[in-house]
């Protein structure tokens, strides 16, 4: 289906990007890759304190960013592209498991024009479920564009179904880590707080009386100066779940500038993206029946920022 997408959005520029170059700026406060910001300034869609900039512009604290984000595009339509940095970890007859990076989102939508995971699929040959909407056969979980690590993706119509089945009663264990800002209190608990879209900023989510119910458990790995880093377990998987429960404890994921983190910190630390990353997938599997469990290590960004935190204890 065509659908034309429409979204104005009014910021201020906190003191923390003052220096950064428009496109950069805009990257970061939206959840955009650079290269979408810059086309954006490039086509005229964005104003700096009223006026037209360039993408190479440096935006000061203060100033005032008007963007429009126009787009129009079918969303059923899968184009193939080969992410070169997409792993495949597992495949077998009824599902592939694969290491999503940071910048791919899982399948086509309204609002992105960027690879996905359906579409490296598609574009490197392989043949997956033809259930769900077109624009998502076969996928049975999703990830941020923003968060890095591992996805399965139903091939058999039955691995779709159980898989589905699975994920909608919390029998898949879904891990992440994330490095956070500060220090948790207590280290290790659950935080059990309803989740919804914002009320005031539609591409943002927060807890809300009224929010759908949402469960996440937290373990203190390492603790730094700065942040520490914490295994999370998902009861339920809401969109941006971690990163909206980690921000309403005060302790956003270093680099999400969205959900209120420092930008000085992940300036420093060399993020332009939420530290957060899936390194552990189990479930039982479709076909066997068998327990089976996949792993992903950090990606060099997520990795990098770790070293600089650690070292600077």
């Amino acid at each position: 289906m065509t659908e034309q997408y429409v979204d104005h959005r009014d910021l201020v520029v906190p003191d923390g990007l003052a220096g950064e170059r428009v496109d950069a700026a805009l990257a970061r406060l939206l959840g955009l890759s650079r290269t979408r910001a810059a086309d954006l300034v490039a086509e005229g869609h964005v104003l700096l304190d009223h006026r037209v900039p360039s993408k190479s512009d440096r935006v000061v604290g203060g100033a005032w960013l008007e963007v429009t984000i126009p787009r129009q595009r079918d969303v059923s339509v899968v184009v193939p592209e080969i992410v070169d940095e997409l792993r495949i970890v597992h495949d077998d007859a009824d599902l592939v498991v694969v290491d999503k990076p940071v910048g791919v989102a899982a399948h086509p939508g309204v609002g992105w024009s960027g690879p996905t995971v359906v579409g490296h699929l598609a574009g490197a040959g392989y043949r997956i479920s033809t259930s769900g909407a077109p624009e998502r056969r076969g996928v049975v979980q999703r990830l941020d564009v923003g968060t890095s690590g591992l996805m399965v993706v139903a091939k058999s119509e039955r691995a779709y179904t159980v898989l589905k089945q699975a994920f909608r009663t919390r029998s898949v264990d879904k891990t992440y880590h994330a490095l956070v800002q500060g220090h948790p209190d207590p280290l290790q608990g659950t935080i059990d707080a309803p989740i919804a879209r914002h009320d005031k900023h539609d591409w943002k989510f927060a807890v809300m009386a009224d929010g759908r119910a949402s469960i996440t458990h937290y373990d203190t790995l390492e603790a730094h100066r700065f942040a520490s880093l914490v295994e999370i377990t998902l009861e339920t998987g809401r969109t941006h779940q971690i990163r909206v429960h980690m921000s309403a404890m005060k302790h956003p994921c270093v680099g999400d500038l969205q959900y209120g983190a420092d930008p000085t910190l992940a300036r420093r630390v060399g993020l332009e993206r939420q530290w957060l990353h899936a390194v552990r997938l189990g479930f039982a599997h479709p076909g066997t029946r068998e327990r089976v469990e996949f792993s992903s290590p950090y990606p060099a960004d997520l990795q990098h920022a770790l070293d600089v935190i650690r070292a600077a204890d």
